[in-house]
């Protein structure tokens, strides 16, 4: 989620240092950072009910971060902040500042990111040799969208609604959809 607040212009050590100053988290483009919206009590739940779901799954087997933890893209970045992020890589276990091979990055959708979380972001995040899924939350209803890279670097599209069970097989996880919105209260009140 990005906001509209520009700042200065930084080296990628640079924005490390300034940004572990920082009460909020910003993103990192092209020497340039962003701060972060915030987001809705929907939105946290879903992105806690599904990182607590593959962490429970996945049994100490890859790393399961929240949305506190950086993506970078390359060494210099973009670096971004996905609601989750799995990486079974080791090198990713000790990284400091960010990891660079998940294999899974979850966003939850809101309506003033929705755009840029389909768009922007996911082109970004195709550059990622080691991503195999891109999947997308509803906020506003149950939805999931799961964009699936196939042996021939194609990207397969599926959509799965309320009732229906969520199949991620970069963790090699089948769930109902329900469980990714236990307990939450929809944005609009649906």
């Amino acid at each position: 989620m990005i906001a509209a607040r520009k700042l200065s212009r930084f080296t990628p050590q640079e924005y490390f240092d300034w940004e572990a100053q920082q009460l909020e988290r910003h993103e990192y483009f092209d020497g340039e950072v962003y701060a972060m919206a915030g987001g809705t009590m929907a939105h946290a739940d879903i992105a806690l009910n599904i990182a607590t779901t593959a962490k429970g799954h996945l049994a100490g087997r890859c790393k399961v971060r929240n949305s506190d933890a950086k993506v970078g893209i390359t060494e210099n970045g973009p670096f971004t902040y996905p609601d989750v992020s799995v990486s079974c890589d080791d090198r990713d276990r000790s990284a400091q500042n960010f990891i660079q091979s998940p294999c899974l990055i979850v966003e939850v959708l809101s309506p003033t990111t929705e755009a840029y979380d389909r768009g922007g972001k996911f082109t970004l995040y195709r550059r990622l040799a080691s991503l195999q899924e891109y999947v997308l939350v509803g906020s506003e209803s149950q939805s999931v969208e799961v964009f699936r890279r196939m042996a021939s670097g194609n990207w397969e599209f599926m959509a799965y609604g309320e009732g229906e069970e969520v199949t991620l097989s970069s963790i090699d996880l089948t769930v109902a959809i329900g469980v990714f919105y236990e307990d939450v209260v929809l944005d609009g009140g649906r």
